[in-house]
Order: C-alpha cells, then sequence, then structure tokens
C-alpha cells in the first residue's frame, strides 16, 4: 500500500492543503510533505493523528478496496435444475443487492413456483415462447418480446402451457429467488 499517495489522496479529497493538515493533527508542513512523497514513515501514533484530522481511521485507511464485478460470463452463473422449471441466477450473489436478475426456464408444462405478496417489484421480458402470468388469480398471456412489471401486492406464478419451451428474463427487487 502506498500510504503517502493514499494519505494525499485524502487530503485534496478533503480540500486541505499542507498546511491545514498540519495544523489540524499538529504535525510539520515538512514532515507531511515528505510522507506523501513516500519520504519518510509515520509512526502508528502520528498516522493516526493524520486520520483523525482527515476524518477517518487506522481501520478504515488500511481497509483494501474491494473491486466490484460489473460484468459476469456464464462461469459466473448459477444454475438450479428444478421439477417444473430452470433457474439461472445471471449476476451471482445477489442476495446483497436491491435486485435479482434471472433468467428462468419454462419446459411444456412448466411453472415458476408461485411468489408470496411482498413490499417489492418484479418485471419480466419474454426473450423465448409464450407465457401465462397468473395475478390475483387473474391469467394474461405475454409472447415473445413482450414484459410484465407488477407490484409484489397478490400472489403471482409464471406457467408455460406450451410445447415449445419458454425463457423470461425476471428482475425482482428485493430478492426473492
Amino acid at each position: 500500500m502506498d500510504i503517502g499517495n493514499k494519505i494525499r489522496q485524502l487530503r485534496t479529497q478533503k480540500g486541505l492543503t499542507l498546511e491545514e493538515l498540519a495544523s489540524r493533527s499538529e504535525l510539520t508542513k515538512g514532515f507531511l510533505s515528505q510522507l506523501e512523497r513516500n519520504l519518510t514513515s509515520p509512526s502508528i501514533d502520528s498516522l493516526d493523528d493524520i486520520l483523525e484530522a482527515l476524518g477517518t481511521n487506522l481501520a478504515e485507511f488500511f481497509q483494501e478496496d474491494k473491486v466490484e464485478q460489473y460484468v459476469f460470463r456464464d462461469a459466473d452463473f448459477f444454475i438450479d435444475e428444478r421439477e417444473d422449471c430452470t433457474v439461472h441466477w445471471i449476476v451471482p450473489n445477489t442476495q446483497k443487492n436491491r435486485m435479482e436478475p434471472i433468467l428462468l426456464t419454462l419446459p411444456e408444462n412448466g411453472r415458476s413456483f408461485e411468489v408470496a405478496p411482498h413490499s417489492g417489484e418484479e418485471f419480466g421480458f419474454v426473450v423465448d415462447g409464450t407465457v401465462t402470468l397468473t395475478c390475483d388469480g387473474k391469467r394474461s398471456t405475454l409472447r415473445k418480446g413482450e414484459t410484465f412489471y407488477l407490484h409484489g401486492h397478490t400472489f403471482h406464478s409464471l406457467s408455460n402451457e406450451h410445447k415449445a419451451a419458454a425463457r423470461v428474463l425476471w428482475v425482482s427487487t428485493p430478492p426473492l429467488f
């Protein structure tokens, strides 16, 4: 870890000059300048004083920034072959996110599980085939290229009553599957 550079970045993010940081941390401007250029190393006490002046602490400072994955490929997907459908989690570990996209494959006579009422919302896009959306007892047929959007206030499910398999991109918030 480049301690000097990270301190410089924090200082400039806070809009502080070297003089202002020196005053707040009770260290000299020269020492801080050398520190930012990695010409010297701080003691733990000095680093603690600097970080306090920058509004952070040792634990946060040394916490490595986690690179967040934003592109997902086949190797990242998780597939669950269920009796009446296949669920492809196309973004892994979505339980930590606000929404959960899945690719649902319904074979002939396939059916999703019935989703119980919840406080979230759901969106679906029929990628292939034809499906029937049953929502609060009402049935609607959706064909390839058509979509549904609903609030999760009622029981609902998808089924495929046709011979060809159907695939639906289904996005829910919060994650349901």
